[in-house]
């Protein structure tokens, strides 16, 4: 078939950053992130023109994934963020803003863009040198015999997201659910190979944010469910429950009998030799003394009746997504047809077995003789809050793994952005670079000096954008941390009188320390790592940011503005 109009001929467009459409995007995208940074960010609603769902958020994530933008320089960031995202959950927006602050403050410069982006990746290097050593003064360790410094990185996470609607009793309490959650999927025996538990949320609408809770085993939709008489139940409870998992469907429709051809006599009636077979795997089941019978499609009416009244319980629909833990927790064997006869070694056991009631849900609790699956029940006051605590809490639950496999954590708050720019700043402008690393970059001493700054305003720009109402935000001269006056606060004698903790909660005001306006002039120092200042009240709740994320997020920053300045043409195919 002839094309109805002719192949339009691709677009190449040089320079595009120097393009005032683009530059305009990128400024829009850069304040869109900004604005969404930090506990008192300000939210964003996002629905197409023609109606239909509404997303209310301020997480990374959600907010990129849910946008739509049609220039490849602003697709290649937004879709590396995305990637960063879905490999450490945390941190995208730190990513976006550091990315947007350092295209914006070397295009400023006169300095060629090739030259700007070596020296970038350089500093990146410098940071990721200084964060993983030991004298980093804004890494601490995590310390998995205290709860405390998980409780912190899970609090801080679920902080920084306003649209769940949060007190800070309620806040608090979510932290320790899914604390718990974590720690009950990592198992009790440690082996050659190790893996961890699941971890099922369950999302109820409608209840209060304190009526969450977690629950060893699994809970699955069972809105009809009964557990059949006292006696019966009784018997369940004095011992395991054997239970048989199918992942056939058990309607009895001839397209779940498999595939092949079926030859059928004259006479006979497809859909009874089907039921037929049904009920002969269903006595079975009776005679091997099953009391739970659990599908992920749907049961045969006639087959459900048939069980009831012998006592064999049923739950069916469970879906594709509970069968690998269904696995795991009861140690069955996923039963795949019904016309042959059932080998023992595929029944599965449980504990026990109970029914739940959240608000207007009814669940059925799989209790677990001993296994590493756990069931969290999140609920929340409407869908828009609900969505975004479930999508915080997975969050968490991310980092809380990356944590366990590096256990380490970053100080939040903004603080290690301030840190890390003072420790750049002072390696700069005291002369720390050496002849020789000027000559592997090609770069003359005031060049080295010039992108530095920019480097460091572009880490200091993220702190900035912890405050959205007009305060000031400031710097200590010792630690490099970052402080926050709140607006309109009068100046009687010094800043001390006006701050009251860093952003990462490590210090106060009584530590005498001085301070500066964050971006002013100031004489660059060395920042003093914790272990060598004041000594640190650890009962207090810090603001801890996950190692790993942030670090990847660093170098993903560096790399994506780098690959972006880089670019001198883009071609679009207008088809």
């Amino acid at each position: 078939m002839s094309r109805v109009e002719h192949k339009k001929p691709s677009l190449c467009s040089s320079a595009p950053l120097s393009n005032t459409a683009v530059s305009r995007a990128l400024v829009s995208f850069h304040g869109i992130v900004k604005s969404c940074y930090g506990p008192t960010g300000r939210l964003k609603q996002i629905h197409n023109g023609m109606g239909g769902h509404i997303c209310t958020t301020s997480q990374s994530s959600a907010l990129l994934g849910s946008m739509t933008f049609t220039h490849p320089v602003l697709k290649l960031l937004i879709v590396s963020v995305l990637n960063h995202t879905s490999r450490f959950s945390d941190c995208g927006l730190f990513a976006a803003i550091l990315c947007c602050s350092l295209i914006d403050n070397l295009q400023r410069t006169s300095i060629p863009s090739s030259l700007a982006i070596k020296v970038s990746k350089h500093l990146s290097t410098l940071c990721t040198e200084y964060l993983n050593s030991e004298d980093c003064g804004c890494r601490i360790p995590v310390d998995f015999s205290s709860s405390k410094t998980l409780f912190s990185l899970v609090r801080t996470v679920l902080a920084s997201k306003p649209a769940c609607m949060l007190t800070k009793k309620e806040a608090d309490h979510i932290s320790s659910v899914v604390l718990k959650a974590f720690l009950l999927t990592i198992p009790n025996e440690v082996g050659t190979h190790v893996f961890l538990g699941k971890n099922i949320i369950i999302p109820v609408e409608g209840q209060r944010v304190m009526d969450s809770t977690v629950l060893p085993g699994i809970l699955v939709d069972a809105p009809g469910f009964h557990s059949g008489k006292a006696a019966d139940r009784n018997k369940l409870h004095q011992g395991c429950i054997k239970l048989a998992l199918f992942s056939v469907s058990l309607s009895g429709n001839l397209t779940d009998v498999g595939d092949g051809t079926l030859v059928v006599r004259l006479g006979v009636s497809l859909e009874a030799a089907v039921l037929e077979q049904l009920l002969l795997m269903g006595e079975q089941l009776v005679s091997n003394q099953v009391d739970l019978l659990v599908c992920q499609k749907v049961v045969h009416p006639s087959l459900r009746q048939y069980l009831k009244e012998r006592h064999v319980m049923i739950v069916d629909r469970i879906g594709a997504a509970l069968m690998e833990s269904l696995i795991n927790m009861t140690g069955a064997h996923p039963i795949g047809s019904f016309q042959t006869p059932i080998p023992s070694s595929c029944y599965g056991t449980l504990k026990d077995l109970r029914t739940v009631r959240f608000g207007s849900k009814q669940l059925l609790h799989l209790i677990p003789v001993d296994a590493a699956v756990c069931s969290t029940v999140l609920c929340n006051r409407n869908e828009t809050t609900l969505n975004e605590l479930k999508l915080v809490c997975q969050t968490a639950k991310h980092v809380l793994q990356l944590t366990l496999k590096e256990p380490l954590a970053l100080l939040g708050g903004g603080c290690t952005e301030t840190h890390l720019a003072s420790f750049i700043r002072h390696k700069t402008h005291c002369n720390n670079i050496t002849d020789n690393t000027l000559t592997a970059l090609n770069c003359s001493w005031l060049e080295y000096r010039i992108i530095a700054d920019c480097f460091c305003v572009s880490l200091e720009s993220i702190a900035h954008s912890l405050e959205h109402d007009g305060g000031e935000t400031l710097m200590d001269t010792v630690h490099g941390h970052c402080w926050s006056v709140k607006p309109d606060t009068p100046l009687s004698s010094g800043w001390k009188d006006v701050v009251c903790k860093c952003g990462c909660g490590m210090y106060n005001q009584q530590q005498n320390f001085c301070w500066t306006v964050l971006g002013s002039k100031h004489v660059s120092f060395r920042p003093k790592p914790w272990q060598e200042g004041t000594v640190v009240n650890f009962t207090e709740q810090l603001a801890l940011d996950s190692f790993t994320a942030k670090l990847n997020a660093l170098q993903v920053a560096v790399e994506v503005a780098s690959l972006i300045l880089e670019l001198n043409y883009v071609i679009q195919d207008q088809n």
